[in-house]
């Protein structure tokens, strides 16, 4: 599965921010988070609306066999900055460190931000991190990341009324007020509730809008990393409202109600889940058509790029419901699934003059494929730098560097002859292991992997949801399914079965 994807040998001189702009594309990345295949109005979800996220996909394209570089957060968003599925990316689990943060992903690891600072970029990460603690090489600013500004912690994120977020590995403490202030601001009249003064997601979208406004005068790569709707189900009584007493039944969730125990990661109680899991949506939903907005307002939006995705399938805790809201879109699974329903997500891209708004396609493609795509329009419409040609140093790599991915830029702008992967491959570290092939049609998962669990095989033409287990019907596709998954991985020293 590995390839060779040199670009630019030499290093071309640098250009003024004024004339690279003019040429070389913008490229904001959304990454919701646990948002399912089915959450979005334009994948089908029919309880509540995101009209501008369908707003984007009307004047963009739609990907229908996208998939997440993995079930879980952390080791996909290794795969989607790395180009490299799970059996090769250095991050392939949650993995805690202590106190705060993640394993940290290798500081000389070759990723998407170094290679588009190659390429005269400023990058930017907003919202949720989890690639390496507070100080370590995985965190942002020893990665390429010339501004980062939310959690660096994903467990951490949990809370959306932190005590702290970080800004360019600098701790930067919340005002949340007393406890009674937090008890009269839920209106519980409890001191367990961390409904505080400043909620998350509303001061990274706005540092997010800053930095779009600031760089607008010459090529930036922005990550968008929010948390919603992630679990804890919380958010301002303002944005919670509209949809009290709209879904019935709304079993309150009972969770922890010990605000120092949450404030390290556990879910608090939510009376009204279902109506809170919408609001969050929609929250992100008029977050999205803000980000469009501030592009339209920059003067930048017919040479930006905008992709909109999710880093797996929808979670189950913290009183989320995702059968209520058919979050899986029909697909079999959930987060930490590698059924259809944990690792297939929705994509949207918008590109004016290059990608035919309100298209659809089906091509194959998961989140290893976003770094050579990236890379692919960085050499066909970038004007400064080298490309992806080395491991660490992006401002003069001698040798080629392998990826896993396929860049799908043919298939966004319809010139050119697309490439396809032969295969696509997951793993998962948690629960005895998994692990999953998905070759054409046919899908080859194993569960309970260090235990000796048994090939299942499914067709996905015929059984989209896996229901019918077919392994015994076709053992010679099984026994290539098990190779295949022995020759996809590289032993790794901290994630193995």
């Amino acid at each position: 599965m590995n390839r060779f994807l040199a670009l630019g040998m030499a290093a071309l001189p640098l250009l003024s921010c004024s004339k690279a702009q003019d040429t070389t594309p913008n490229i904001i990345f959304i990454l919701a988070d646990d948002l399912g295949y089915g959450d979005l109005g334009c994948y089908g979800q029919e309880r509540f609306s995101t009209p501008e996220i369908d707003s984007l996909a009307a004047q963009g394209i739609m990907f229908t066999r996208h998939y997440a570089g993995a079930p879980v957060s952390a080791p996909s968003r290794s795969s989607l900055i790395t180009g490299l599925h799970t059996g090769h990316t250095p991050v392939r689990g949650n993995k805690e460190c202590p106190v705060e943060g993640q394993h940290p992903i290798p500081g000389d690891t070759w990723n998407v931000f170094r290679m588009a600072k190659g390429y005269g970029y400023v990058t930017g990460v907003f919202g949720k991190w989890g690639l390496g603690a507070p100080g370590t090489e995985g965190a942002p600013e020893n990665q390429g990341v010339d501004e980062f500004y939310g959690y660096n912690c994903q467990r951490l994120a949990h809370c959306y009324y932190p005590d702290h977020l970080w800004h360019n590995g600098e701790k930067v403490m919340l005002d949340q007020g007393t406890a009674p202030d937090r008890a009269n601001a839920a209106g519980s009249g409890t001191e367990s509730s961390d409904e505080g003064r400043q909620y998350a997601p509303y001061l990274i979208h706005e540092q997010a809008l800053e930095f779009i406004r600031e760089n607008s005068g010459r090529p930036f790569l922005m990550m968008y990393t929010t948390t919603i709707p992630h679990a804890e189900l919380r958010l301002p009584e303002e944005e919670l409202k509209e949809y009290k007493g709209k879904f019935q039944p709304d079993p309150e969730y009972r969770g922890c109600n010990d605000l120092q125990e949450r404030r390290l990661g556990s879910y608090g109680s939510q009376e009204y889940p279902h109506a809170a899991f919408a609001a969050m949506v929609s929250l992100l939903d008029r977050q999205v058509g803000e980000i469009a907005d501030a592009v339209e307002k920059a003067g930048i939006a017919g040479n930006t790029i905008i992709i909109f995705t999710s880093d797996n399938g929808p979670h189950i805790e913290g009183g989320a419901d995702p059968d209520f809201f058919n979050s899986s879109g029909g697909l079999r699974g959930i987060k930490r699934d590698l059924y259809e329903g944990g690792i297939r997500v929705p994509m949207i891209v918008r590109w004016p003059g290059k990608v035919e708004p309100g298209s659809k396609t089906d091509h194959v493609s998961a989140f290893w494929d976003f770094m050579p795509t990236v890379a692919d329009i960085l050499e066909k419409y970038g004007t400064a730098g080298p490309g992806m040609t080395g491991t660490a140093s992006a401002a003069g790599p001698d040798s080629a560097e392998v990826t896993d991915g396929i860049s799908y830029l043919p298939t966004l702008t319809g010139t050119g002859e697309q490439e396809k992967h032969e295969w696509l491959y997951w793993e998962f570290h948690e629960e005895n292991g998994r692990q999953a092939i998905l070759k054409d049609y046919w899908k080859g998962i194993v569960y309970d992997r260090s235990a000796g669990g048994k090939i299942q095989l499914y067709n996905l033409k015929e059984d989209p949801q896996e229901k019918n287990d077919i392994a015994a019907e076709h053992p010679d596709i099984a026994e290539e399914m098990l190779r295949l998954m022995e020759e996809s991985r590289t032993p790794s020293e901290i994630f193995n079965f």
